[in-house]
């Protein structure tokens, strides 16, 4: 089973690359991040065209997720993420696909830092830790994925050095995800890849992908009764260099069947 995030930086504006790469790579799972389309925009049919079911929360210019599934029945269990009621941006959606629970998530930038944006970002993560607590320990597979915003090491960024004042690469930031590590999840690319250098994003920017001068921000998270399953994973970057591409490449793990 084949499992991928992408980040599309706007599910309509890139919907010829997303339907390109699904076409193409045909994964069984896609969870996707910044739909930057309202709820009734999210084009469903064209979706549905390339044989994928499909739950999201959308949000008009920003934010939005979704969960696709190829061949398979959707059962969505909640949409935002549990702690603030009055939070209305549409980050994180959860449902069971083919016995697994799994939690797409697109958490707060939070730049510039310090600032209102900032504590954001950390508040979102506090709440995220509480619920994830939760999710790591039920007797079923659970995986969490997407667009976390963290570098979680130097290892994880090209030049850390220009990036200490950064939200994405800022202490806080980086203890946030390993206290969520902690709890007992799985890092997958880097449970395969320990000491490789992967990036999942590059700038529009001075040639950041030409240069290869790039971030690992989107992650997959397994909990313990699936991360014995992980069979493979990695990052489809040639999907960054084709045309009217996101900033962001999709990544994926493959599961081995129970």
């Amino acid at each position: 089973m084949k499992i991928a995030t992408y980040n599309v930086n706007g599910v309509n504006g890139r919907l010829p690359v997303l339907l390109r790469w699904l076409a193409e790579e045909q994964p069984d799972v896609v969870c996707l991040q910044e739909l930057k389309a309202p709820q009734e925009k999210f084009p469903q049919q064209a979706i549905i065209d390339a044989g994928y079911n499909a739950i999201w929360h959308g949000q008009k210019s920003w934010n939005g997720v979704a969960i696709l599934a190829r061949g398979m029945e959707i059962q969505e269990v909640s949409r935002g993420l549990p702690g603030d009621d009055e939070d209305t941006q549409s980050r994180y959606i959860e449902a069971v696909v083919n016995g697994i629970l799994i939690g797409g998530l697109y958490l707060p930038n939070g730049n510039p830092a310090p600032g209102p944006k900032f504590d954001y970002k950390l508040s979102w993560f506090e709440r995220l830790h509480k619920h994830a607590a939760r999710l790591v320990e039920l007797d079923i597979p659970v995986i969490l994925t997407g667009d976390f915003n963290v570098m979680p090491t130097e290892q994880d960024v090209y030049k850390p050095e220009r990036w200490v004042d950064d939200a994405l690469f800022r202490p806080e930031t980086r203890d946030a995800f390993h206290k969520l590590i902690a709890q007992g999840w799985t890092d997958a690319i880097r449970k395969l890849y320990p000491t490789e250098t992967i990036y999942t994003f590059w700038d529009y920017f001075r040639n950041a992908y030409g240069r290869d001068a790039g971030l690992r921000i989107d992650h997959f998270l397994l909990n313990p009764k699936i991360a014995d399953r992980l069979k493979s994973a990695g990052v489809d970057r040639h999907v960054r260099g084709w045309e009217k591409t996101s900033d962001h490449a999709p990544v994926w793990i493959e599961l081995a069947e129970k």
